[in-house]
């Protein structure tokens, strides 16, 4: 296929991300009040606990078998050295910051530590693969084979990579928006005028080592392993249970199943995840043109390392990989492992922040940003990454 054919198919699904995306923000808007924000919490809850779980569970069941089981174990490390990185990142991130002048003011440290860490948000991966990946299967000419066969395994490998996103966000990332805000609040309470400052041992001149440390001394003490039993990866499970093991495929799996009923309602209650989460999506990015205090270098920050270098580095490793020979060659598992390193970071972590009651507003603005540029930076991405596996 030419360049330009790969440019347009790439795009398109873009595209009507962005429609929908708009419409939700439309709904969100004051005077339409249609997706305001209780209803976007109610809304959420329904994906959270209905629909996502059955999306994840109905397309992994249809589309995984014991012997495609065996070739998704790349997808969960794949993942985790996103997130590694992205630790990493935070952590000498907020190291380079904490000596600036600009930090030692109490309300620029909750600004930036408490919510807005560059690891939190490269770290973690939004949900576009389950809206782009399958939308690609249906364009003229798509690389990835025949439709039904392409849409089906689409469907899958984005669904288990929602569904594990889903476990390392409220396992991983929650823990620390929890932990970096409970610290941020003690050390600004420390440097308050009732109280002694910190010594700058404490403050600014701890060395990295150090501190990556003890990050990872206290940072298993302080998990949440709820997060594991959450609906999306009890859905993950259910999903390989019924995938590979014969007597429960054929009972529920295929028009002549005896209990396909049941299959095709969980298609059904699936189907309404894509649109919802789009929707929510755009309700959410509408706070952002209220504005902040987050300053621009922040901004930048997150957008150099999450659009251009993790890309670089999730081509090496993914490219790798195959080359040694460890990962299949398929060029759709290719595709979806590839483009989970150029995604915006998860809207989850916005509820996240409202949890914890700080840096709603800022976070806001670096989403209406990050997603605003993921437009321009996905669609170039997701064009470079079908001529690389298709070539």
């Amino acid at each position: 296929m030419s360049t330009m054919n790969l440019f347009v198919m790439a795009s398109m699904p873009i595209l009507k991300v962005l429609l929908i995306t708009a419409i939700g923000s439309f709904l969100a808007l004051d005077r339409v009040n249609i997706l305001g924000e209780n209803a976007r919490k109610h809304l959420n809850k329904v994906v959270f606990f209905v629909f996502g779980p059955a999306l994840v569970a109905s397309n992994l069941a249809k589309a995984v078998t014991f012997e495609t089981f065996l070739t998704l174990w790349f997808m969960p490390i794949n993942i985790f050295i996103t997130y590694l990185i992205g630790s990493i990142t935070w952590v000498d991130t907020c190291q380079s910051y904490k000596s600036s002048k600009a930090f030692q003011r109490p309300n620029n440290r909750i600004m930036f530590c408490s919510f807005s860490d560059c690891g939190v948000l490269i770290g973690s991966l939004g949900k576009l693969p389950i809206i782009i990946v399958p939308a690609m299967c249906n364009e003229k000419g798509s690389p990835f084979g025949a439709v039904d066969v392409c849409h089906s395994y689409a469907m899958a490998y984005a669904s288990l990579s929602m569904a594990l996103n889903g476990i390392f966000i409220w396992s991983y990332t929650y823990n620390i928006i929890r932990i970096s805000s409970k610290e941020i609040v003690e050390e600004v309470d420390q440097t308050s005028p009732n109280r002694e400052p910190l010594l700058p041992s404490q403050n600014s001149q701890t060395p990295l080592s150090s501190k990556l440390q003890q990050f990872l001394t206290t940072f298993p003490r302080k998990i949440n392993f709820k997060a594991f039993l959450a609906p999306s990866a009890i859905g993950v499970i259910i999903g390989f249970m019924i995938g590979m093991i014969s007597p429960l495929r054929n009972l529920l799996i295929g028009n002549d199943a005896p209990l396909h009923v049941v299959q095709d309602s969980a298609y059904m209650l699936g189907d309404a995840a894509i649109p919802a989460i789009t929707l929510i999506l755009g309700a959410n990015l509408l706070p952002g043109l209220k504005g902040s205090q987050i300053q621009v270098r922040t901004i930048i920050c997150i957008a150099v390392v999450r659009y251009i270098l993790l890309p670089l580095l999730g081509l090496v490793i993914v490219r790798g990989a195959v080359h040694v020979g460890i990962l299949h060659v398929d060029p759709l598992f290719q595709f979806i492992l590839l483009l989970q390193y150029a995604l915006p970071p998860a809207m989850s972590i916005r509820t996240m922040t409202q949890v914890f009651g700080s840096g709603q507003s800022e976070y806001s603005v670096i989403l209406l940003w990050t997603y605003g540029l993921a437009a321009v930076s996905l669609t170039l991405w997701s064009t470079f990454f079908l001529w690389l596996v298709v070539s």
